[in-house]
């Protein structure tokens, strides 16, 4: 039976009052690239159940899961090795059917695990308040660059060159109307002069540490500069996980944290649902984002958990909203919130000392293969290689070989004519001794 809800008469009326004239003019702001004919896709004709499942099988199977194969992938989506205990115990009928809490007085679970998620976040962070997750690391930053500016009340975000170009693009969908967004110059493996730009309309400076290049950057000179001009500094990180070996952007003097936390008891999803990690300085608090979680007592002085803030839209006037978030990524923080408990802060830095361990030795390894050069000075667990040919059709021939090198930067900097020869590679635990032989070796014979 087809589902067809609106006639032609119901949306021609629908067009008239907001006066549209037609469906055209409706979705005007779509710019005219992203528009697709349906005679593209040339879909077939009605088939019936088995022979559409046997069809979307086969097209499912040509793609290459990232543990079928030497994986080297990273750019803002790692993996790590969850733990079997914690898709286990999200799947608990006491979490996996809780939807938002809009009444805490029956969630108390849920409240108590937001409100754990919140501490491990803020501490995670150097940070002194977190709140109760947004919808992944790139919406976060675009979230801390509103917050910035109502705080600042200017209207001027600085974007690092080393932001991951998909965390500046949804900044620039976002926040552009309530100010103005630039883009600092690309400077692939190395830190540009950020502080440079900063003057008194500046709202905030935002910078990622590692940056998409696998930079290491020092926040603390930007952060003094900032704050000289009145400014605040955003700091963004996208592999939780370096959290635990590296200074925490709090003591480095940022303002605002905005995080992807997906590392941390969340498996690789090409596209999501990831988890957004927020965190402030405490005088900021009332201009947060989302929601926060508090610790309280109730009439019988026992203690209990309530929604302490939840300054959005649809609890309060719009005009005093701080978000029109509608939720947050309740299920992925618990996820996080078990996997993190599980290591503990001594297990969080053995498994961040790992990972930066493992990339090490595949630098030096890969740096010795003639014509590759590795132009990440200090990184964590991701670097950045500059090969002597683009990148991106070497990428697909190493995958026809059964070896998934990385990501090309071309594919995030498609208009940076720097980036064609470069290699973002990353490492973390799930790589082994083989995968290194596998793409040293495919790189060796690629290039010969």
């Amino acid at each position: 039976m087809r589902y067809l809800p609106l006639t032609p008469d119901d949306r021609k009326s629908m067009l008239a009052k907001i006066g549209a004239p037609d469906m055209d003019a409706l979705f005007r702001d779509v710019p005219r690239a992203a528009v697709v004919p349906l005679s593209v896709f040339d879909l077939p004709d009605t088939q019936g159940e088995l022979a559409v499942d046997r069809a979307l099988t086969k097209i499912a199977a040509r793609n290459v899961a990232a543990g079928a194969a030497p994986f080297f992938c990273g750019a803002g989506a790692y993996r790590h090795h969850v733990p079997s205990a914690v898709d286990h115990l999200i799947q608990r009928s006491e979490f996996l059917t809780s939807y938002t809490p809009y009444q805490p007085e029956i969630a108390q679970g849920t409240l108590q695990t937001l409100f754990e998620f919140q501490t491990q976040v803020a501490l995670l962070t150097g940070m002194e308040v977190a709140n109760a997750s947004l919808y992944d690391g790139s919406t976060a930053t675009a979230e801390a660059v509103l917050m910035a500016q109502r705080v600042t009340r200017r209207p001027k975000a600085i974007l690092s060159g080393g932001l991951h170009p998909h965390y500046a693009e949804t900044v620039e969908t976002v926040a552009a109307l309530s100010g103005v967004v630039t883009r600092a110059p690309v400077t692939p493996g190395k830190a540009e002069d950020i502080a440079a730009l900063i003057d008194d309309e500046t709202a905030c400076v935002v910078v990622q540490s590692p940056d998409v290049f696998g930079l290491i950057r020092n926040l603390r000179p930007i952060a003094q500069a900032a704050h000289a001009k009145g400014a605040l500094l955003i700091a963004v990180v996208t592999e939780a996980v370096s959290l635990g070996l590296l200074e925490s952007p709090g003591a480095q003097g940022a303002d605002i944290v905005a995080c992807e936390g997906q590392s941390i008891g969340n498996g690789l999803n090409f596209g999501g649902p990831y988890v957004g990690l927020f965190a402030a300085r405490e005088k900021f608090l009332r201009q947060m984002p989302g929601r926060l979680c508090g610790e309280t007592a109730d009439a019988d002085g026992q203690r209990g958990f309530v929604l302490t803030l939840s300054t959005r839209e649809q609890h309060i006037r719009r005009e005093k909203a701080t978000s029109n978030i509608c939720t947050n990524s309740g299920l992925c923080a618990l996820a996080f919130t078990i996997h993190l408990s599980l290591l503990g802060e001594e297990g969080l830095t053995r498994l961040a000392r790992l990972n930066h361990a493992r990339a090490c030795e595949l630098a030096d390894r890969l740096a010795r293969v003639p014509g590759v050069q590795v132009i990440t000075d200090s990184f964590f667990n991701e670097f950045t290689l500059k090969l002597p040919r683009p990148a991106a059709p070497l990428v697909d021939a190493l995958a026809a070989k059964g070896v998934i090198a990385g990501v090309p930067a071309s594919r995030l900097l498609p208009h940076e004519a720097s980036a064609r020869d470069l290699l973002i590679v990353a490492v973390t635990e799930t790589t082994t001794d083989e995968d290194f032989d596998a793409l040293e070796a495919a790189l060796k014979g690629a290039l010969s």
